[in-house]
């Protein structure tokens, strides 16, 4: 069975992979992963490592969800969730979870880099330009917050700002020099390759449509087969309700699947790329309505937005973000886009991604809020260790109950006007 993948820029640039054979019969491993995105693929080489048997079970092909339709931005911090809130709500956990996040984007691209992935990895730095003066202050604190944790961070001022990105537009801003950015549908195929060299298995067109724990395994259904596994981890967060509703309801319900629009301009000419973003940083901005933008290889800016209402929405997020561009930028002029594509980020209301034990043996993550490309493969190594033995005391798993949003069904359809707030909120100075 062919997979359609959306109209991205990623799917027309990645390298090729044949979608290997669904899952048939009776199989046993010692560890199945439900999900080949980043996490789960990044859980399917460590446990190899560990020297586990491995299977991972895709409902449609590698990196067709969220691991292979995003920006490709690797971030090393989150949305909102701070080192100190983490220590605070979950104490020496939340330690080791601050430390998982602050390493995350090095450890992306070390394992790109021992694979030889060809994946379009740049590790030039990730820039938060603050989009009014008062959100300097909250630059200063997310900075000194991250170097009490003994994480790089650095304050830009305005010029260097405006050094940095080739315009005037911000304010200075939160710099980390171990972010970067990545081909992400490249990124997840390549993983996919790593993971079987080292001898993981790989069922596609098999989504996983129930598990429950029988005796000492796991039994794993889909449409055409069984796997038994000692222990399961799963790995598809915003798109845990999405192929088999009933799959993990509870856990799917804990997030709010939220449309996310990226698209990429024509490439952007010699003289004009080496005046704007000229150290080639990933960049996203302080907005709630947020502003975000990076170079690929072919020097195309990968960029995107958001607007409320589904009415003709794909040339409106088009327009929006060509605006957002010329803006900032006024020697690109309105740029066209030539590809234009979407997938969905689970979004919870306090930002904090959520580890979950679903029994012995069993885990579960969920709740990116848009940090899940060195997240995810960071999280991914760190479930595959509880899944085969490392005591939890040691890891980066603070560990909660899936607390499921109430009417689920009208959060999810309301959640997009969640945006006109947001934009409000833009036009606020914070006092911090």
């Amino acid at each position: 069975m062919a997979v359609e993948f959306p109209n991205s820029l990623w799917a027309a640039t990645a390298p090729d992979r044949a979608l290997s054979a669904k899952l048939v019969g009776v199989e046993e491993t010692d560890v199945a992963v439900i999900g080949a995105g980043f996490t789960g693929l990044s859980a399917a080489i460590e446990a190899r490592r560990r020297g586990r048997s491995v299977t991972v079970l895709e409902g449609k092909a590698v990196g067709w969800g969220a691991s292979g339709r995003n920006n490709g931005q690797v971030i090393p911090i989150l949305t909102s969730a701070e080192p100190d809130a983490w220590v605070a709500r979950y104490g020496d956990a939340g330690q080791r979870m601050v430390n998982l996040i602050g390493n995350s984007a090095d450890v992306l691209f070390d394992l790109v880099g021992e694979f030889d992935m060809q994946a379009e990895a740049e590790q030039t730095g990730w820039f938060q330009p603050a989009h009014s003066p008062g959100r300097i202050k909250l630059a200063q604190k997310r900075i000194e917050a991250w170097q009490r944790f003994g994480f790089p961070a650095e304050l830009k001022d305005a010029a260097e700002c405006a050094d940095l990105l080739g315009s005037d537009f911000w304010h200075g801003g939160m710099y980390n020099p171990t972010g970067g950015h990545i081909n992400p549908l490249a990124l997840a195929r390549e993983m996919a390759r790593a993971a079987e060299q080292l001898g993981a298995i790989i069922h596609e067109d098999s989504p996983a449509t129930a598990y429950e724990r029988v005796g000492n395994e796991w039994i794993i259904t889909t449409p055409d087969g069984i796997l038994k596994a000692r222990a399961l981890i799963l790995a598809s967060n915003a798109y845990t309700g999405e192929l088999a509703p009933g799959l993990a309801p509870r856990i799917a319900q804990s997030v709010v699947p939220v449309l996310s629009w990226q698209m990429a301009t024509e490439p952007v000419g010699d003289n004009l790329r080496r005046k704007l973003l000229p150290g080639r940083q990933a960049v996203s901005d302080t907005r709630g309505d947020l502003r975000f933008f990076r170079y690929d290889a072919r020097n195309r800016l990968i960029t995107g937005g958001a607007v409320i209402g589904a009415f003709d929405v794909a040339n409106r997020v088009r327009r929006k973000a060509a605006r957002n561009l010329a803006e900032a930028f006024p020697d690109l002029g309105m740029p066209d886009m030539t590809h234009v594509w979407s997938g969905y980020i689970g979004m919870n209301w306090d930002r904090f991604p959520r580890v979950h034990k679903l029994g012995p043996d069993g885990w579960a993550w969920i709740g990116c809020n848009g940090r899940g490309v060195a997240l995810g493969t960071s999280l991914g190594r760190e479930l595959a260790r509880a899944a085969t033995g490392q005591p939890e005391q040691e890891l980066a798993l603070p560990v909660t109950e899936p607390t499921p949003f109430p009417m689920h069904g009208i959060v999810r359809r309301v959640a997009p006007t969640y945006l006109a707030w947001m934009k409000r909120q833009d036009h606020k100075e914070l006092n911090l």
